[in-house]
């Protein structure tokens, strides 16, 4: 099984909110590493500065997020992956034309769901409804 998580599911894995434990329970449920790409690093890494940056985690505890996916990158819990872009990018084309007009997706939205269909993943979690129904209408299995 190749598994890709979107930011929403690593933010929720690795920080502290609503979806903490289900997306800790989750995981725990399977044997294979997640998926981990450079956008995937990037966006992440982001989302938990900005979440110091709005107050919503303090400092030390945005240093302790990003040390414990260093260290699962490290331990092979995330496993790193290179991506071939211009495929990625033609995918998105692809699933833009086809469904942002009703589902209302947003270009990182399909960045992720274009990134896991490019890399053959069969199972896509996220926390992000518009995002989730975009991973379904590409044919892949969605999570939560």
């Amino acid at each position: 099984m190749v598994i890709y998580a979107d930011t929403s599911f690593l933010v929720s894995l690795y920080g502290r909110d609503t979806n903490s434990a289900r997306a800790q329970t989750l995981v725990m449920e399977f044997e294979t590493p997640l998926i981990y790409t450079p956008f995937q690093r990037h966006e992440a890494r982001n989302a938990v500065r900005l979440a110091c940056f709005r107050r919503e985690i303090t400092a030390p505890e945005c240093q302790a997020v990003l040390a414990a996916i260093e260290m699962d990158k490290r331990s092979g819990v995330l496993a790193e992956t290179p991506v071939a872009w211009a495929e990625v990018y033609d995918v998105a084309e692809e699933l833009s034309a086809a469904h942002t007009e009703t589902l209302g997706t947003r270009a990182a939205d399909i960045l992720h769901v274009a990134t896991a269909a490019a890399l053959g993943a069969t199972l896509f979690l996220s926390f992000d409804t518009r995002q989730k129904a975009l991973a379904a209408a590409a044919g892949l299995r969605v999570m939560p």
